[in-house]
């Protein structure tokens, strides 16, 4: 056993250096965009972890468990440390010297990150609830008064006003509201605003003659905007608008096209000087009406499509002066995290830097340079990442989602950033009233990131009630990938 215990603590120094070396070397790509106090140690964390994550560490978990040693599970937020704590532990094992072991301080600096930058997004948390609440705005709410104060009274820690819909005047009716109730409730929440970005929609449509529905197998000419009088009238077959022309000149043949989120799948099978046509090959039971204002998915086409638009920067004005943060769609590069500090630099010059950032994570681009991305932004100001499951399931596939929202959640722990679950959290309860049993589940696998979103709906007070005393009820339960091991009640 003995022997054993040295080839591990050998093992162990090899993984330590090698990480060591790695993370040196990212972060020293990173230095010039960290400005920001405290964020450094962050980053280092993160560059360690990307390093660890490169190695299958599975047969090295196996003989550290066995031992009655950290398996190296629940490290994200404290890499070296971890690390550092069971080679000590291994060389009090081995009889070896003395190895330097991390202080407590050390080992939880990073949870204290992360709930420091929590609340300098959301603000504190609500009772015994220790995950934030962000609630999106309908267009009602900027004429019905008592809407901010119900979300107010109720712990609602922040708001979310979408800039593709409505207009100035709307929005700031919305927050002259939630001024009012912070002054009736004590309770003052974040205001977040979304700037829609490039978002790609349908636009009008035509059906053949006695077909509503599009179903698998028929044929969908796709064109640019005012280009529907160019599909050839003879054809049987449906077309539909796209508001980004740039789309399909981009999209290949055998390419997939996704609308209404996923519920319809077409794949290209020729070009045209006015876009493409494509094949249905998969749609729900009785079709889908093809209408306007749907979203547009191009999964397997490269857009490199900057993430800000004109509309984006005329939104920008209202949205620096009067938002706590900005959520920002659509983003995909480092590129882009630049082009919005840029814009926000020049409207608030002296204290930019206030404005918190959320990245919208919908593409596999963004996922794919999300570390990056961090980097930049949380190096200049207060950041969160989204994980916008509705775009992300259909441009990853519905399998694919379900990993990566768990690896997302994992890179924001370890670049110590809170995450906002969000997207068809609790839909049916909101839409319908009643929940369904796998959205309760996939409520409380919520808690473990920092925010949960609820969309609008007719029964949103009513969900508001049910995942307060969920994540409530949860917080006793589970901490990020940690079982909280309170005492059962359930087995007398």
């Amino acid at each position: 056993m003995t022997t054993d215990i040295h080839h591990l603590a050998r093992t162990l120094d090899e993984l330590i250096a090698g990480i060591d070396a790695a993370g040196k070397q990212r972060t020293a790509g990173w230095a010039g965009r960290i400005a920001r106090p405290g964020f450094a140690t962050s980053a280092t964390n993160l560059a360690h972890y990307l390093a660890l994550r490169h190695h299958d560490l599975r047969p090295l978990q196996r003989n550290l468990a066995a031992l009655g040693l950290s398996s190296l599970g629940r490290l994200e937020s404290r890499v070296m440390p971890t690390l550092q704590a069971v080679r000590a532990s291994l060389a009090a094992l081995a009889g070896e010297p003395e190895h330097l072991r991390p202080s407590s301080h050390q080992f939880f600096a990073g949870e204290h990150y992360i709930t420091q930058r929590s609340q300098e997004l959301f603000g504190p948390a609500f009772g015994d609830r220790h995950v934030a609440l962000l609630v999106t705005c309908p267009s009602e709410a900027a004429d019905d008064p008592s809407f901010m104060l119900r979300l107010a009274e109720r712990g609602v820690e922040a708001v979310r006003i979408n800039c593709a819909h409505d207009d100035p005047e709307r929005w700031q009716r919305m927050i002259n509201h939630l001024h009012v109730a912070a002054e009736a409730t004590g309770r003052r929440m974040k205001i977040l605003m979304d700037i829609a970005g490039p978002k790609i929609r349908t636009g009008l449509s035509r059906t053949p003659e006695n077909r509503d529905r599009a179903d698998v197998g028929d044929l969908i000419a796709i064109t640019a905007e005012g280009e529907l009088d160019r599909v050839d009238l003879i054809e049987d077959h449906f077309a539909v608008e796209c508001t980004l022309g740039e789309a399909l000149a981009k999209a290949a043949v055998g390419a997939r096209v996704f609308v209404d989120d996923g519920k319809l799948c077409i794949r290209v099978e020729r070009k045209t000087p006015w876009g493409v046509v494509g094949r249905v090959t998969a749609t729900a039971d009785k079709g889908l009406r093809l209408k306007p204002e749907k979203g547009l998915n191009f999964p397997d086409t490269q857009l490199d499509i900057p993430a800000l638009t004109d509309q984006d920067r005329a939104d920008l004005d209202f949205v620096a002066a009067h938002a706590d943060g900005i959520e920002f769609s659509f983003v995909q590069s480092v590129e882009d995290v630049e082009a919005l500090q840029a814009e926000l630099r020049e409207r608030r010059p002296e204290d930019w830097r206030k404005l918190s950032l959320v990245l919208k994570i919908e593409t596999p681009e963004a996922v794919a340079r999300l570390p990056d991305m961090l980097v930049q932004a949380a190096g200049q100001q207060p950041t969160a990442i989204m994980i916008a499951r509705g775009d992300l399931a259909v441009e990853l596939g519905f399998t694919r989602l379900a990993e990566m929202q768990e690896e997302i959640l994992w890179i924001g722990e370890a670049a110590h950033i809170p995450v906002i679950w969000a997207t068809q959290v609790l839909e049916h309860l909101v839409k319908k009233g009643t929940p369904s049993r796998g959205e309760m589940t996939d409520a409380a696998m919520a808690a473990r990131a920092e925010c949960v979103m609820l969309n609008k709906g007719p029964y949103l007070f009513k969900a508001i009630t049910e995942l307060d005393n969920l994540l409530g009820r949860m917080a006793d339960h589970q901490h990020k990938k940690t079982p909280q091991l309170r005492r059962l009640k359930s087995w007398g």
